[in-house]
């Protein structure tokens, strides 16, 4: 049975387990795309109201658009686990004579940028979804709005979440190109990513608070 299709109770259970994967990435993706379904049904209840007819179609966009954010975090749950195997593979590989260590060091160069795609992935998927709820935050449904909060709140978790995974796998590359780019692109989405998600939750907060 793939990750993603265990029950809330076995996802748990097998990350709890004294298991390599699922792990941090997988923990991140399903929070993920949890914080997006929020928008999501957020988005479902706002269509249809008389009230809110003059932002619908952009509503349903966002509500599309969360879907598709949500399947791919799912995804990731998979990639993740799928990813990290060649890599603890690779760090047994033997390294006794000049030649298994030239061999141990690519394939560990190899899988380790290869272990790094799948977070990135997860902090690119992360800041999307941040940016679809600030925008629900705005033209949803004002009686889900706790909702919108809730939301951004697991998606700025699995935006770190996902940092924390690039990064310990950064240590094992000896690409400077590569870890330099990766390291720019990683603290903008950080940056940026936890500033809006900052900000959408103290909009709600204000809101919702007598």
């Amino acid at each position: 049975m793939s990750l993603v299709d265990k029950s809330c109770r076995e996802f748990v259970t097998a990350l709890s387990d004294k298991v390599s994967v699922p792990g941090g990435g997988g923990a991140a993706a399903l929070g993920g795309a949890i914080g997006i379904a929020l928008s999501t049904m957020v988005g479902n209840f706002t269509v249809g109201k008389k009230k809110y007819a003059e932002v619908e179609d952009e509503v349903k966009e966002l509500i599309e658009k969360g879907l598709k954010v949500q399947e791919e975090l799912l995804a990731l749950i998979a990639k993740d686990a799928e990813a990290f195997e060649p890599l603890s593979q690779a760090y047994g590989l033997p390294n006794g004579t000049d030649e298994e260590k030239k061999v141990k060091a690519e394939v560990l160069e190899r899988e380790s940028k290869n272990a790094v795609a799948v977070p990135m992935e997860i902090m690119r998927k992360s800041y999307e979804g941040i940016k679809i709820h600030e925008r629900m935050g705005q033209i949803g449904s004002r009686m889900l709005i706790s909702d919108v909060g809730c939301g951004v709140v697991f998606l700025r978790g699995s935006l770190i979440a996902g940092k924390l995974n690039v990064m310990i796998n950064l240590n094992t590359i000896e690409d400077q190109e590569f870890i330099k780019a990766t390291k720019a692109e990683v603290d903008h989405l950080t940056d940026d990513g936890i500033k809006v998600a900052d900000e959408v939750y103290q909009s709600v907060l204000n809101e919702i608070t007598k």
